[in-house]
């Protein structure tokens, strides 16, 4: 969270000192505003976020989806809602709201700001796939989440990545507009290069500017992938039973489709990564940057451990 900052003000500070004129500018203008932004997207997201995640995935209440569905259904989500109040017993947690995503991939998210106002999503297809220990470390795993606040981090992390590219594309306009300004552009630029500093801010500056998409991504990749060993270990303590949970990941990782209903943007909540993208199939360099999620065999194994199980040595 401190980079995250310490990035948008690092951006808005360049903007400052290059384009509005460096040092003569009595007020930092694009570093307040820079603040401003991310704080602000970090504030609607904290009170709204939760909201705009369910609307995106097509998420239905728990409650709506179950007096017209078949017998069969009606059984499942019984279970589901039975699970999800043992469960949050264990973790000494209000009952969260329950909602019910018609996917047939199986998944699984937690949203919210905190542990009063928390929603657990799972697909139909998580229904489908997983017995009820299964389900019960699925849903220990998300109830971590909430128990550890990482609905809060993630929520608030998704706002600021979102304003570093807003920012980022704002500078890139207006040094396109600097550009387009003449001599008057550059005698601003002039006066606050500060000489050879000057240009290397410039140049690191410039940089920042174009990658602050990717950069954010990665910081926020970052984040998401330790809360998940850390939510597998919480879920693993919350049942009892590491290996449920495993087996549960095992189903969802040999699941072939993507989660269609989540995108991108919210991909970093689920339990698994909807998109099913290659880099997250392995650790070390690019992955450990761009992955939303720990490798699946890596978590399935970290479990197994747990449960003092012995792991073939080709994992």
């Amino acid at each position: 969270m401190l980079v995250f900052v310490a990035f948008l003000f690092f951006l808005g500070y360049g903007f400052d000192r290059f384009y509005m004129g460096g040092g003569t500018m009595p007020i930092p203008i694009g570093s307040v505003f820079a603040l401003g932004l991310g704080g602000a997207s970090a504030f609607t997201s904290y009170y709204a976020g939760d909201r705009a995640v369910l609307l995106s995935t097509g998420a239905v209440p728990l409650t709506d989806v179950g007096p017209s569905a078949p017998e069969e259904d009606k059984l499942k989500y019984r279970q589901l809602q039975n699970v999800v109040d043992e469960m949050s017993i264990a973790a000494g947690l209000p009952r969260p709201k329950v909602f019910v995503i018609p996917d047939p991939d199986p998944n699984a998210f937690a949203t919210g700001r905190d542990p009063e106002h928390a929603s657990i999503a799972v697909t139909k297809g998580l229904l489908d796939a997983v017995n009820r220990d299964e389900l019960q470390g699925v849903v220990a795993h998300e109830l971590s989440h909430v128990r550890n606040l990482d609905i809060r981090l993630m929520t608030v992390i998704a706002a600021m990545v979102g304003a570093a590219a807003l920012i980022a594309d704002w500078s890139t306009r207006g040094l396109q507009m600097g550009m387009g300004g003449g001599s008057r552009s550059r005698s601003r630029s002039k006066e606050g290069g500060g000489g050879a500093f000057g240009l290397i801010v410039l140049v690191i500056w410039l940089i920042a500017v174009i990658v602050a998409p990717v950069i954010g991504q990665a910081l926020a990749m970052m984040v998401s992938r330790r809360r998940e060993y850390l939510a597998d270990a919480s879920g693993a303590e919350l049942t009892r039973n590491p290996l449920a949970l495993a087996s549960a990941l095992e189903k969802i990782d040999r699941a072939e489709a993507p989660t269609a209903s989540v995108k991108r943007g919210t991909a970093n909540l689920c339990i698994a990564d909807p998109l099913g993208r290659a880099v997250g199939l392995r650790e070390g360099g690019w992955s450990n940057l761009m992955a939303s999620h720990p490798p699946m065999a890596s978590r399935i194994a970290a479990l197994k451990e747990m449960a003092f199980q012995a792991i073939p040595q080709s994992q």
